[in-house]
């Protein structure tokens, strides 16, 4: 199973390493003809925004597997190690229920997207919703999986508050 999420977070890394490419050479390539030119590649500005919104919300998932994003732990380094799982797996249940809104709401703009097209490139408003769906999904297993490990009482339990030494050679991949 580590093999199958280490090839899915590396196929991650290479798609938002193209989006970022592609967001470039758009952005760039637009300026070059405005100010050469004095006109621009419409579309340009469409394709970089969906790319860009892509690119956060997988760098979100990535952030959320790793255990990188921006967290203030203080409060939780104080309590004796009972109350830091337990706070651990509270606060895991209640970002799985947030995870589940943004879910509902990503799900409704998907649907509602299929009718409503771009301005200029005319692609289906659902492909940016579909973000949002991929990054709750994303964030949702490995929050749960991270929960159910805590459950269980395995030592790769990720809880804040608490040193891990096995995330130090994680993060280098």
């Amino acid at each position: 199973m580590t093999a199958l999420i280490n090839r899915v977070e590396k196929l991650i890394e290479y798609l938002m390493a193209a989006a970022l490419a592609v967001m470039f050479v758009a952005v760039f390539g637009n300026v070059i003809l405005r100010y050469v030119f004095g006109s621009g590649i419409a579309a340009s500005e469409e394709l970089s925004r969906l790319l860009f919104v892509w690119l956060i919300f997988l760098g979100a998932v990535l952030a959320t597997g790793r255990h990188i994003h921006i967290g203030f732990d203080l409060a939780q380094r104080a309590l004796p190690a009972p109350l830091r799982k337990l706070c651990m797996i509270v606060s895991h249940g209640l970002m799985l229920y947030a995870l589940w809104l943004f879910w509902q709401g990503s799900w409704h703009q998907y649907q509602i997207g299929w009718r409503i097209t771009s301005t200029v490139m005319k692609y289906p408003l659902a492909l940016m919703a579909g973000a949002g769906l991929v990054a709750a999904l994303g964030m949702a297993l490995y929050i749960f999986a991270n929960l159910m490990r805590a459950l269980t009482g395995s030592r790769k339990a990720y809880i804040p508050g608490e040193s891990h030494p096995f995330h130090a050679d994680e993060e280098t991949h």
